[in-house]
């Protein structure tokens, strides 16, 4: 089974979001089982050199312990200086970075074979608080993808005609998030995000059947009904809630 999560932002979430009163069915796992989170996982967020750091690399040793497997994607909150110092291997199907034995990053552009069926993973956005945060210390030019990782998104998705069976990402397109704001009756922030705009282009052409998103710290759930594009995908974003996804079934439980 696969568990979704919004944003950790950091270490010291873990315990709170991961015990059994939170998350009950945790308590049950298996290492086949797979808690994803969307992005922010903000892990380790401090310098090596720092007794912070140390302490976040023993949490995560904890976190691996766990019954299942975690796996994350990037958001536009994390330490890429550190992220980018683990090590990579092969795992579901294309390159990972390994954490610890059982917590993993799934990298930007790539397509993963889990549970038999294939997810499409672009993490990143543009922080819209970046002007009050330091380079190099609270804040990474990273958090935006590369031209590199998107032509490397659309070269795997080419090969696989567009179609895969559910989408792994931080923000979301540009359209999309106009519904959303819109829905909360929210004004849209001034930003330049090439993230969203990438993953528009991603969004008039894809098929899949559920995309998964964080960032914007709302539990949000639509079906596109009115896409002009090909795909009716329904889009779930979660911050205080999360999903179980029954891949076998293809549903999803919100709790």
């Amino acid at each position: 089974m696969i568990y979704l999560f919004g944003d950790l932002h950091g270490v010291y979430n873990i315990d709170k979001r991961y015990n059994s009163e939170n998350f009950p069915e945790g308590n049950s796992l298996t290492k086949n089982d797979y808690v994803i989170i969307l992005g922010d996982f903000g892990i380790p967020w401090f310098s090596k050199d720092s007794d912070e750091y140390k302490y976040e690399i023993s949490k995560l040793r904890e976190l691996s312990n766990k019954n299942w497997t975690t796996l994350f994607i990037d958001g536009n909150h994390e330490n890429f200086d550190n992220l980018n110092s683990f090590p990579t291997e092969e795992k579901f199907g294309s390159v990972v970075s390994k954490i610890e034995d059982s917590i993993y990053w799934l990298r930007r552009g790539k397509i993963y074979n889990i549970e038999n069926k294939k997810f499409f993973t672009f993490g990143g956005a543009a922080s819209i608080d970046r002007g009050n945060r330091t380079e190099g210390y609270s804040w990474w030019r990273e958090e935006v993808p590369s031209i590199k990782e998107m032509e490397e998104g659309i070269d795997n998705l080419e090969k696989e005609n567009y179609e895969v069976d559910y989408v792994l990402t931080h923000t979301i397109p540009d359209s999309i998030i106009d519904k959303m704001i819109k829905f909360y009756g929210l004004n849209r922030y001034d930003i330049n995000d090439t993230t969203s705009k990438f993953l528009e282009e991603i969004y008039k052409r894809i098929k899949c059947k559920k995309w998964f998103f964080g960032h914007w710290h709302f539990d949000f759930a639509t079906r596109d009904y009115d896409s002009p594009y090909t795909s009716k995908t329904e889009y779930y974003g979660f911050m205080y809630k999360y999903a179980t996804l029954n891949t076998e079934t293809d549903t999803i439980t919100i709790s």
